[in-house]
This record gives structure tokens, sequence and C-alpha cells, in this order.
């Protein structure tokens, strides 16, 4: 099915051209992805260029899942510096009050809000480029945006810095260091000029199909914040960490401003400006306005969450915090795809091809579904020995990682409703237009989440506040998934739905078998004989990769029988991984034929595929 494509008001009508102009390249503009159509079969320039753009989008995956890893992992280290220094009292709930601040901002301008706006944009300018608009579209959209935008980031930031104690009393109204989270609060209010100004770099880049430098950023955040809490502990106590927010987040676009000049650098007609600007500029505004606040409503469930523990033993914020932390990691690694391909969406929108929006939108569902269940799993199954590998040292006690290890289980139950929530949000949002549908499912399940909370709070604590986020953000997914079709890219909700409860069952049977195996592997770890033997961190270790192990293989089992549809794709994508790994490549090319690498030294073809490979996305 083909829809008529989206166009600027005033501008000329062009049928959607499938080439590319000879000023782009084609990395940038290739509007084909993974997917394909009816003229594929037909067409071996367009197969060609299917499967060329296919591995780009492979190759973008990895380099983004590296650098996502690397900076979660620098998260993790950033959460057990925090607990190591400072534990989990009154002083850390000061700053966690605060680092409501950068974590609204991340979501607003990087991750969820003001990409969903940018990268539609972008790739309608993108697209009117490539079919030879007068001037450059792709300029003319940062000089329409970028200099109204900035301002607001700072006019936000500075209300923020003179708010500040009206925002922590209202925030965490029972929180005994006010004086404390006020100063945090002040110093990362300048997070929301950086986090904005990295956030439309990000969309610019990642529309312009460059995913290094994006994928950079809280590598380069996670390690500001970790230098400072080191390097100015001792004097500053725990306001060196919002010192390192705020040196970390003009970091963040340092790393991206070199990429970006160089992608506005390409083309210079010096034509003139195109027919209709002033008329987009009303739909801009809607669909900014949307946006930012779908996103903003998703986001306060974590001022509910927090309101709520205020209430409860000094504590409670950090033990949510720690959790979700851990909790999260695996629906923040399953969205990676989905960040990768949502400029490939918003393309084959921009260029009318719903039909090949709607498949790929519907894989990656399926997809981030199984990891994310994956993860969750394993969560479930491993959650005492993670918090305790990960947190328990320093002044952070053994009740501290019984609490958030509890709290990391009930959190898992709602990872599947935030992965189909981000996924499909980016449907709602793909076309360029405004909706408010997401933002009045979004405003339901804050309201189940608000109202579960205050009910549960009371007999089951931080673990009821836990339990009320999942069952929010659930009720969430299952209305924007009920919502497809008009309003987004028609996705088939029946086959989703067939998608996602398989990968369910195989998920619930593999954390009760990965939890005995834990429990198992941890009677045998701390029985009198090992005990003596191993290092302190063994008997932790060892039910760890034990219990995951488990929940791994029988995952993978049931996903094959049965016939989980995330499984197979997952598994293609382990085995090109590691076929390009020295120990795992297996040449089957006849001795006849000529060897197309010169170099015959294995581990120097692997380092020179992956420089091949960071330059492509760079």
């Amino acid at each position: 099915m083909k829809a008529t494509p989206i166009r600027a008001a005033g501008e000329a009508s062009a049928p959607p051209a499938r080439t590319v102009g000879p000023d782009t390249d084609t990395d940038t503009d290739t509007d084909t992805d993974t997917d394909t159509d009816r003229d594929t079969a037909t067409d071996p320039s367009t197969a060609a260029e299917a499967r060329s753009s296919g591995g780009f989008l492979a190759r973008a995956a990895l380099v983004t899942a590296v650098l996502s890893v690397a900076g979660s992992v620098l998260g993790l280290a950033r959460d057990q510096a925090l607990a190591r220094l400072f534990g989990a009292g009154s002083e850390t709930d000061a700053f966690l009050v605060a680092w409501t601040v950068p974590e609204f901002s991340a979501t607003l301008l990087i991750e969820d809000g003001l990409a969903f706006a940018l990268v539609p944009m972008f790739s309608l300018a993108l697209a009117r480029r490539a079919r030879g608009t007068t001037g450059d579209p792709v300029r003319e959209l940062v000089a329409s945006t970028l200099p109204r935008l900035a301002p607001a980031f700072v006019a936000v930031g500075a209300l923020i810095v003179v708010g500040a104690p009206q925002l922590v009393r209202a925030l965490a109204p029972g929180l005994p260091d006010h004086g404390l989270a006020v100063d945090c609060t002040r110093l990362t209010a300048t997070c929301v000029v950086s986090f904005g100004l990295a956030g439309y770099c990000s969309a610019a880049l990642r529309a312009h199909r460059r995913f290094l430098a994006p994928a950079a950023i809280y590598v380069a955040y996670n390690t500001a914040i970790i230098t400072a809490m080191y390097l100015l502990g001792d004097r500053w106590g725990v306001r060196s960490a919002a010192v390192g927010v705020a040196a970390g987040g003009f970091l963040m676009v340092a790393a991206q401003l070199p990429s970006l000049l160089r992608q506005l650098r390409r083309r210079d007609d010096g034509g003139r400006p195109s027919v209709g600007e002033d008329h987009a500029r009303p739909l801009a505004l809607a669909l900014f306005t949307t946006v930012l606040l779908f996103a903003l409503c998703r986001q306060s469930q974590v001022l509910v969450e927090r309101f709520l523990a205020s209430g409860l033993p000094s504590g409670a914020i950090s033990h949510l915090n720690y959790a979700q932390k851990v909790a999260q990691i695996p629906m923040t690694l399953s969205l990676m795809l989905c960040t990768v391909t949502f400029p490939v969406v918003a393309r084959a929108m921009a260029d009318g091809d719903t039909e090949r929006a709607r498949d790929r939108v519907e894989r990656d569902v399926a997809l981030a579904a199984c990891l994310v269940l994956l993860g969750a799993a394993t969560v479930v199954a491993c959650a005492p020995q993670m918090a305790g590998l990960l947190f328990q040292r320093g002044a952070f006690t053994a009740a501290d990682t019984a609490a958030t290890a509890s709290v990391m289980r009930v959190y898992a139950l709602g990872l599947l409703g935030q992965t189909v929530v981000g996924a499909l949000a980016r449907s709602y949002f793909s076309a360029g237009r405004a909706s408010w549908y997401p933002l009045g499912a979004m405003a339901v399940g804050l309201a189940v989440t608000a109202g579960t909370g205050t009910w549960a709070v009371g007999p089951w604590g931080v673990c009821g506040i836990a339990a009320a986020n999942a069952a929010g953000i659930t009720v969430t997914a299952a209305l924007l998934l009920a919502g497809m079709g008009p309003r987004s890219v028609p996705v088939r909700v029946r086959r989703v739905l067939g998608d996602l409860g398989r990968p369910v069952v195989a998920a619930g049977v593999a954390s009760v078998a990965g939890a005995l195996a834990a429990d198992r592997s941890a009677v045998l770890a701390a029985s009198p004989v090992a005990s003596p033997v191993l290092s302190p961190a063994v008997p932790l270790a060892v039910p760890l990769a034990a219990g995951a192990a488990t929940v791994v293989g029988v995952f993978v089992l049931l996903g094959r029988v049965l016939r989980v549809q995330g499984v197979a794709p997952a598994l293609d994508l382990v085995r090109s991984v590691t076929r390009r790994l020295p120990h795992g490549r297996f040449s089957f090319r006849p001795r006849t034929l000529p060897n197309p690498n010169p170099n015959p030294n294995p581990r120097c073809r692997f380092r020179s595929r992956l420089r091949s490979l960071f330059r492509r996305c760079r």
C-alpha cells in the first residue's frame, strides 16, 4: 500500500524518487532498509540498494550496541561509586531528588521527546533535498528551529535555578536535607541547556544515518560524573556528583558537534529558500507540543514514585533509584534497534511507503520484546546476586541489597510495557504530524500509577510503588497498541499480540528455572568446603552466572519450540557478529579463488574490518 508522500505546505507536487541525488552520499539518504517491497523482486538495482542498506543498519546497530553497553556499564559504575562513597542515606536521597532534572531532561530532550519531533522533520528535509528542492532544506530546517529552541532551553534552565527551593519542596516534601537538594538541583539545572543541544545534534545525526557520535554521548557523560565524584567527593560531598552532571552535559555536545558540522557543510547550492517554510511552522509547533507533553507525562512516573517514597524511611528513594537503574538496562538495550531504525521508518513515511514502515515496526516490536523479556527473566531470577555484586560495599549494607533486589524484581514486571511504549510511540510521530492520542494514553497510565501507588505504598512500601509503575506503563502500552492505525503506522494488532504472547510464556518458565539454578549454586558456593578457598565475590558471581546461563538456555529453547519471532533474528545477529571475530571465522572459499584480503593475518583482518565499520558509521 502506497500513500501520498508528505510535503511541506506550498511545495510543488513531485513523485517520490527512489534514487539519491548527485550531491548526497548513499549512506545518508538511502531510503530502503532490510524490508523488501514488491519492486525489489523485479528491480535488481533496488534489491542491491536494499541489501546495502540492510548491511548498513546491521553495522549501525552493532556500533550503537557496543557504545550503549559501554555507556550502561559506566552508568553502573557511576551508581556503584555513588553507593560506595555516600551509601543509601539522606545525603544520597537529596542528590537523587536533584537527579530528577537530568532524568527529565534526558527523556524530553535526548531519548524521546525532541528526537520524536526532529528525526521526522530532518527525514522530510532529506527527502525534499533528494527530490531536488531548491535551496538546502536541511540547512533551512536548522536555521528555523535551532535559534528558537536554544533560548527556550536557557530560559527553562534559569527558571529551575530560581525556583529550586519550591521545586524540591514539591518533589519530596518529606525530605530531611532540603538545602542540600536545592544546591544539587541548581547545579544540575545547566543540563537543560546542554541536553537540549545534545538532543538536537543526536536527532540530526541519526536522520543523516550517523550513529557513532550519538551513541557515544553517555560514555562521556558518565565518565565526567565518576571523575567528579572521586576528585571532589571528599571536599564537596554528594554535590560533586551534581558538578559531574553539569560537566558531562557539555561533553555530550562536544562529542557530536564536529560530526554535525561536517554534515551541514556537505551541500551549498546558494539557492533561494524553498517555498512554504512559513506555512510549515505551525505544524512543527504542534508536533513539538504533543511530543514534549507525551515525554513529560511519561517521565512524570518518576515524580509520582519519589513523591510517595519521600514519606517512607530514609533510603527508600535510593533503593528505588538503584533498582530502577539496573532493571531498566534490558529495556535500554532492546530499544537500541528502534533508535537505529526510527529514521528509516520516518523516511518511509515521508516517501509515502506505509507498507515498508509497517513491516519494519512490526519486526522491531517483536525483536525488542524478545530481548527485553530475556533480560527481565534474568533480573527476576538473579536480582539478589546482581544487587549484591554491584552495590554491596562501603556504605551500602546487606539490608540495602535485600531491599534493592526486591524492588528490582517488581520493576522487571513492567519492562515489556516500557519497551512497547518506547517502540510504538516512535510510530505515532514518525510521519512528522502532531498526535494527541499518545499523550492521552500516557495520562491514563500515569493516573493508574498514581492511584495504585497511593493505595499500595502503605502495605507494601517501595515494592508497592514499583508495582504501581509496572501496572501504569502496561496500561499505556495496551492503549497505544489498540490505537495503532490511521493515527500512526498501520500495524496489524493481532499479529503483534501473537508475537508478544509467545515470548512472555518462554520468559516466565526461564525465570523460574534460572531462580532455581541460582539458589542451588548459591548453596554450593556458600558451603563450608568451598567458602574458605573462594574470594568474597565468588559466592555472588557463581550463582549469577549459573542463573543467567539457565535463563538464556531455557528461553532460547522454548523460543524455538514456540516459534518466537524475535529468537531467530537474534541468533542470526549473534552468528553474524561472531563470524567477524578471528576465532569464529570459517572459510569455505575454494583454493583456486584468490584471497580478496591481501593481509593473511586474521587478527589484522579483524582490526581492518572494525576500523572500516567505525568509519562508515561516523
